[in-house]
């Protein structure tokens, strides 16, 4: 009798135990692996929100009034679409904003959603200050309609942290009305760097400039691209290609550009009081290397007319990549993990808010989003959203994104296209003092 008794009382306790357990996967998400297991086993968007209890988050971005102010309205159309959730906004422009940051990431007290810029995802990522948004993903934030090529944008190691919300492509913003006094009245589809220089010497000819310079890091970049290399290394520890002659061809390219006039110097564009007086804005120069998402700024600058071309060739679509205009991170030391993968999938897939947005930050990762804008936007960000799905048939993978250490390495690179422009440092010599200083910036 005393035998079967303590067999009942066993029994009770493993069914008491199971109840406890199976209670835990209703509550707040604490940020741990097994918080977050749960969250993803759910499946449920709808019941993963935060129901009735009354959350409070913090967010910060940097951008222009314009986005401040659209950022706002969204946040104030979630308010009133989930009245138990207040959101806190912080906004600053770029410089304020990172100098903001880093404090408050050295304190653990890092925003609860946290915009993020792709040259300091992985500095954030590695030091432990961002919560991995793989086991929200599919859960609290609808992948549906979102190519896993935009979600790995935002990939540091094994882990998302940050998610996408929107995606550019390098391309060239051209002034047609130029290019036709020029000789052309279409811009060549598949142009090459030999043809881009010799149309920058027709522009010269006419008394134009061409362009305002291939960015260092960025030009460098797709012109190793379009060679089979990259900058970085994929696993972030030194530079991605063997062969410095290709530093000094693209180098060389440059340099004679600024030589012939059809690039500004240094000192030309240092000299600038902003982006109304840039020889394009002002019609003196035929157009501008710059990302998809910059073309609407122009023509608002400038009140002119302006188009989409390719960069030049070849393996255009090995030197493309669709690149993540900026993320969403959730911190780690936030307390309302859940909540905040929420809040980033109503920005990311509803599509009220996204007609406040209107691609201000780049053009969605959802195709739903993308197809319900095509109305809205203006003609201008049309041929931004045709360019880039353009250049979404016509890229490759991005790859892994930009290693710690990076903004280091941008601005040595900076320095020494300067130095080249003026004749103070051959591309030779530029070479191999970029590799041994950006291999010891990167940790080799």
């Amino acid at each position: 009798m005393k035998k079967s008794l303590l067999v009942l009382l066993g029994m009770m306790m493993i069914l008491w135990l199971a109840a406890c357990s199976g209670d835990g996967g209703n509550e707040e998400t604490s940020g741990d692996d097994n918080a977050s297991e749960e969250t993803a086993d759910n499946g449920d968007s709808e019941g993963a929100e935060s129901g009735d209890e009354e959350v409070t988050l913090r967010i910060a971005w940097w951008g222009s009034q314009p986005r401040h102010d659209y950022t706002l309205e969204v946040i104030k159309l979630y308010e009133e679409q989930h009245p138990n959730v207040t959101i806190e906004p912080e906004y600053a422009s770029w410089d304020d904003y990172w100098q903001k940051l880093a404090p408050q990431a050295a304190a653990n007290e890092l925003p609860d959603i946290v915009q993020m810029d792709l040259s300091y995802l992985s500095q954030y990522a590695e030091n432990n200050q961002l919560a991995d948004l793989s086991p929200f993903i599919g859960s609290n934030i609808d992948d549906t309609n979102i190519s896993q090529n935009a979600i790995d944008g935002g990939k540091v190691g094994d882990g998302v942290y940050g998610f996408n919300l929107g995606v550019n492509a390098l391309s060239f913003h051209y002034n047609p009305e130029i290019m036709s006094e020029l000789g052309y009245d279409e811009f060549p589809e598949e142009w090459t760097w030999e043809e881009y220089q010799e149309i920058s010497q027709k522009a010269v000819d006419a008394g134009y400039y061409f362009d305002n310079g291939l960015k260092a890091d960025v030009f460098f970049n797709y012109y190793l691209r379009q060679n089979g290399k990259r900058l970085y290394a994929e696993d972030g520890s030194g530079l991605g290609y063997e062969d410095d002659q290709l530093f000094v061809d693209f180098f060389k390219m440059v340099q004679e550009q600024v030589e012939s006039g059809a690039t500004p110097t240094p000192d030309f564009l240092a000299q600038l009081a902003g982006p109304e007086d840039d020889p394009v804005v002002k019609g003196e120069g035929v157009g501008i290397f710059q990302w998809s998402n910059q073309f609407v700024g122009l023509e608002d600058i400038s009140e002119s007319s302006f188009e989409f071309a390719p960069t030049p060739g070849p393996n255009v679509d090995q030197g493309l990549f669709l690149k993540p205009s900026m993320f969403f991170s959730v911190s780690e030391n936030s307390e309302q993990k859940e909540a905040a993968a929420d809040f980033i999938n109503f920005f990311i897939n509803d599509v009220e808010a996204n007609k406040l947005i209107l691609g201000d930050r780049g053009v969605p990762v959802s195709s739903e989003v993308k197809d319900a804008l095509l109305s809205e936007v203006s003609e201008a960000q049309a041929k931004v959203f045709e360019y880039v799905a353009w250049a979404e048939e016509n890229s490759t993978a991005m790859g892994a994104p930009d290693p710690a250490g990076a903004g280091e390495v941008i601005e040595l690179i900076d320095g020494l296209q300067e130095q080249i422009a003026y004749g103070e440092i051959s591309p030779e010599d530029a070479a191999t003092q970029f590799r041994t200083q950006a291999e010891s910036i990167l940790g080799n």
